[in-house]
């Protein structure tokens, strides 16, 4: 099969490698039919997460499930199928917390050995263990472009929003208009906020998430605090989600939130940073943050975007062949595209 494999910063390469084979008894061999770029796979292409070359990259995805183990019960051969960007295994400490994002034995697909060693969904073929947590049915007539949203990247812009515990009348600000951010502005306004504001720099970002219904505001140009108090009586905002994936914005973020609000940081924060924690603690505010928990989500998420309530196919940009991996990581590194799904 042929599979994207990172090489050294800077560089990925597409390679022939064996065909995945069935281990346990909750295994499946998922052939897959389309796959994402996404921001933290720019930490792997950048060297910031350590990944040995020749590892298989990537970790979202959807495809058809050609075998299953014997104890697999949630999908059956033939069916099409979504996947969590991580696995856990439902019986741990954290796991009956449902919280599968701190399983004690989770790994991370497309990250390395130091992340469980778990080979990537940017190849041809995926083994996808734990399968009875990590995968779901795509619904009857969702696209594959929708559903592969469901397993990282709308189920995260989502989190965000629910770790925070966005309630109707809320306001929320959203800091980085990516994919996740973008996704984040829908969340919000599905659980009923009633004012959400969009910081970015980018201009088509900014016009997205203005499409989305969010107040956007150019971060060099707008005076996002400014604005933010203005329309909030002078009081910011009841949450502010940082999908900006570094440190640096927190201070942003502690600025835009009300006293007593929260604020929640989803973005991937590779490396260390100043934050203002005297500031945030005079304000009362509570900081939510880490990896998002998407497996408890998926369901809801699904039925949101089976419902059309949230709806992230307008931030497929590009549509590229799986050969094409390097030119689209580029792409992607240059920021000439919001999201970019590989196909075979």
């Amino acid at each position: 099969m042929r599979a994207v494999t990172f090489q050294a910063p800077g560089e990925v390469r597409v390679e022939e490698k064996g065909d995945p084979e069935i281990v346990a008894a909750d295994d499946c061999v998922v052939r897959v039919e389309a796959s994402g770029i996404c921001g933290s796979d720019l930490h792997i292409y950048h060297g910031r997460v350590p990944v040995e070359p020749g590892f298989t990259i990537g970790h979202e995805f959807v495809g058809t499930v050609l075998a299953a183990g014997a104890a697999v019960e949630r999908v059956a051969v033939g069916d099409r199928a979504l996947g969590c960007f991580h696995v856990a295994c439902a019986t741990c400490a954290a796991c009956l917390r449902c919280d599968y994002h701190r399983c004690e034995q989770g790994r991370t697909f497309g990250h390395g050995s130091k992340l469980g060693d778990l080979q990537g969904a940017q190849a041809e073929l995926l083994l996808v263990p734990r399968s009875n947590l990590t995968l779901r049915r795509v619904p009857e007539g969702m696209s594959d472009e929708v559903a592969l949203f469901a397993g990282d990247v709308m189920g995260t812009g989502y989190h965000a929003v629910a770790h925070a515990g966005v309630r109707a009348g809320d306001t929320v600000a959203v800091l980085g208009l990516g994919p996740v951010g973008l996704c984040a502005v829908q969340a919000a306004a599905a659980s009923g906020a009633t004012a959400v504001f969009a910081v970015d720099s980018v201009p088509e970002r900014l016009a997205m998430a203005e499409r989305f219904g969010a107040v956007p505001l150019h971060l060099a140009e707008d005076d996002p605090k400014r604005a933010v108090r203005a329309a909030t009586d002078g009081r910011g905002v009841d949450v502010v989600v940082d999908a900006v994936g570094d440190p640096g914005p927190l201070a942003m973020a502690v600025s835009l939130a009300r006293d007593a609000g929260t604020v929640s940081g989803i973005g991937a924060y590779a490396g260390k940073g100043d934050a203002p924690l005297g500031l945030a603690w005079l304000k009362g505010l509570t900081l939510r943050l880490g990896l998002a928990n998407v497996i408890a989500h998926v369901d809801r998420v699904l039925g949101l975007l089976e419902a059309g309530k949230l709806d992230p196919a307008p931030l497929v940009t590009h549509r590229m062949k799986l050969d094409q991996a390097p030119e689209a990581y580029r792409l992607y590194d240059n920021r000439e595209a919001l999201k970019i799904v590989l196909t075979p």
